[in-house]
C-alpha cells in the first residue's frame, strides 16, 4: 500500500502527516518519474489551483495523472484539488483534469468568510470538523455524482466513482475519519485488482 501526494505546491505535508499517523506509506509526487512506482491512491491537496495546473503541465505530470484517475485510481482532492477535478469552473474557460461531473466556484466564500471552521454532517460519518480556507463550493452536481456534505445550503463534498472532492481541509483538523475512509477505498480497489489478476 502506497498513496501518492501531489507535492508541487500547497498543503501536501499536512496530508503526509495524517497518513503517517495512520501508518500508511506515502510518496510525494514532484516529477514524472515519481509516477513510475505503482500507487494505490492519489491525494490532490489544497493550494492555488492555477499554479498547480501550470506546474502539472510544465513537469509532465498532467496527462499521466489524468489517465491514472480516469482508469480508476482512488483520488482524494481537497480545496484546490476539487477545482482540478471539476468538469466546469464558474466564470472560467480553463479546465484541468475535468474528471468529475460537477461545476465549482473558486474562492466562493469571498474575503469576509475567506477562512472559517464549522462542524457539519458528512454522509455515513456523522458530524465532522471542517476548516475552509478561501474555499470553493459546488454549484452543480452532475449525473452519477453523489453529494456527501452541505454547509449553509452549499455542496462542499462530492463523490464520483473513484473520486472524492472536498471544499475543506480535513488534514488540518486532527479528525482521521475521512482519510481512514479514503485509505479503505484504496485497499478495496487494490484487493479487487489482485483478485482479477489471479483469475
Amino acid at each position: 500500500m502506497k498513496i501518492g501526494i501531489l507535492a508541487v505546491q500547497g498543503a501536501f505535508a499536512e496530508h503526509a502527516a495524517v497518513l503517517e499517523r495512520l501508518d500508511v506509506p506515502c510518496k510525494e509526487i514532484r516529477q514524472r518519474g515519481d509516477l513510475e512506482e505503482p500507487l494505490d491512491g492519489l491525494i490532490l491537496p489544497g493550494g492555488e489551483s492555477t499554479v498547480q495546473g501550470k506546474l502539472l503541465r510544465a513537469l509532465g505530470l498532467f496527462e499521466p495523472m489524468r489517465e491514472m484517475i480516469q482508469s480508476g485510481l482512488p483520488v482524494l482532492a481537497t480545496c484546490a484539488g476539487m477545482i482540478l477535478l471539476a468538469g466546469e469552473i464558474d466564470g472560467q474557460g480553463t479546465r484541468y483534469f475535468a474528471t468529475m461531473p460537477m461545476t465549482v466556484r473558486r474562492n466562493a466564500y469571498g474575503r469576509q468568510l475567506g477562512s472559517f471552521h464549522v462542524e457539519a454532517e458528512f454522509a455515513d460519518a456523522g458530524k465532522i470538523p471542517m476548516t475552509f480556507i478561501r474555499a470553493p463550493y459546488v454549484t452543480r452536481v452532475g449525473e452519477g455524482a453523489l453529494t456527501l456534505a452541505k454547509v449553509d445550503g452549499h455542496v462542499v463534498a462530492v463523490r464520483f466513482k473513484n473520486q472524492v472532492a472536498l471544499s475543506f481541509h480535513p488534514e488540518l483538523d486532527g479528525d482521521l475519519r475521512l482519510h481512514r475512509r479514503f485509505v479503505s477505498m484504496c485497499r478495496e480497489r487494490t484487493a479487487q485488482a489482485e483478485r482479477q489478476a489471479v483469475r
